[in-house]
C-alpha cells in the first residue's frame, strides 16, 4: 500500500515551520542558512509529493532546480558569513547593521 500524498505534506509542514521559527528566532548567520535549507528541503518535499500524486516528473524537475538554488545560497552564505567573522569576530547579524551606510 502507497503512503498516501497528506503524509508527506504534514512532514513538508512541519519542516517548513521549523525552518521559519529558525530565521525568527536565531540571531547566528550559520543558524540562518541551516533555517533556510530546512525550508527549501519542505518545498522540496512537497515537489517531489506532488509528482507521485499527479504521475509526471515536473515536481522533481523542479526539485531539482530547489537542489541547485540551495547550492548556490550557501556559496553565497558562507562568503557572507566569513565577511562578517572577519569585520565583527562574530557571527551574530545584529552586528551588521552597523555595516550600513
Amino acid at each position: 500500500m502507497a503512503v498516501p500524498a497528506e503524509y508527506y505534506l504534514v512532514l513538508s509542514a512541519g519542516l517548513f515551520c521549523i525552518g521559519l521559527a529558525g530565521i525568527l528566532t536565531r540571531k547566528n548567520a550559520l543558524m540562518f542558512l541551516m533555517s533556510v535549507e530546512l525550508m527549501l528541503n519542505a518545498a522540496n518535499i512537497n515537489f517531489v509529493a506532488f509528482s507521485l500524486y499527479w504521475g509526471n516528473l515536473t515536481g522533481q524537475t523542479f526539485a531539482l532546480f530547489t537542489m541547485a538554488l540551495a547550492a548556490a545560497e550557501v556559496a553565497i552564505g558562507i562568503g557572507i558569513i566569513l565577511v562578517l567573522y572577519r569585520n565583527f569576530g562574530d557571527v551574530d547579524v545584529t552586528d551588521a547593521t552597523g555595516m550600513r551606510w
